[in-house]
């Protein structure tokens, strides 16, 4: 067995699974999201768990076997809890302003950035950091990557949009004559 996969996903309370034919819904408290169901795998609901087997122990099989586990288990905590990704930006002279799901940033260009979030994605910002939070771990995680590549930390100085606890590798800069 799959060591993610043999696991159960735990239903809290407020959370509904429904097990169709193509795709597996979860709604809770926060709202609803769709979970596709992966080739050889079957979900049912026991009680209050999901358990996914698989068909065979061929190698692919056991890939979507975790795969489907870890989607499932990603749902259940987006609807019950959400998720969020922070971000910093540093710069002299770069600022941020905007909220909801729409943001402008003054990133050193000669024009002012702005972005829009897609539906189910709410910004927050706060000084200069963001706040991207949503129910769907795959959405964060991508406008998340949005928003940092518009200005990527440089190595030299630490400028522009990073992680909040990302360590950025320093470089050393040019050394003086003698």
């Amino acid at each position: 067995m799959s060591r993610i996969g043999k696991l159960p996903v735990d239903i809290p309370a407020g959370v509904t699974i429904t097990v169709g034919d193509k795709d597996i819904t979860v709604a809770g408290p926060k709202g609803t999201l769709q979970v596709p169901i992966q080739n050889n795998t079957t979900t049912k609901v026991e009680e209050n768990k999901i358990v996914v087997t698989r068909k065979d122990d061929e190698p692919e099989s056991k890939a979507w076997h975790g795969l489907q586990r870890a989607l499932l288990q990603n749902a259940v905590i987006g609807v019950t809890k959400g998720f969020e990704k922070k971000l910093e930006i540093n710069g002299v002279g770069f600022r941020l302003s905007g909220g909801g799901r729409e943001i402008t940033m003054a990133l050193g260009f000669s024009h002012p950035v702005k972005y829009n979030a897609p539906e189910g994605i709410e910004l927050k910002t706060d000084k200069m950091e963001i706040t991207v939070s949503g129910i769907d771990k795959q959405k964060v995680g991508q406008v998340a990557a949005e928003i940092r590549a518009l200005k990527k930390p440089e190595p030299y100085k630490g400028k522009g949009i990073k992680y909040v606890g990302e360590h950025i590798i320093r470089k050393a800069g040019k050394a003086g004559k003698k």
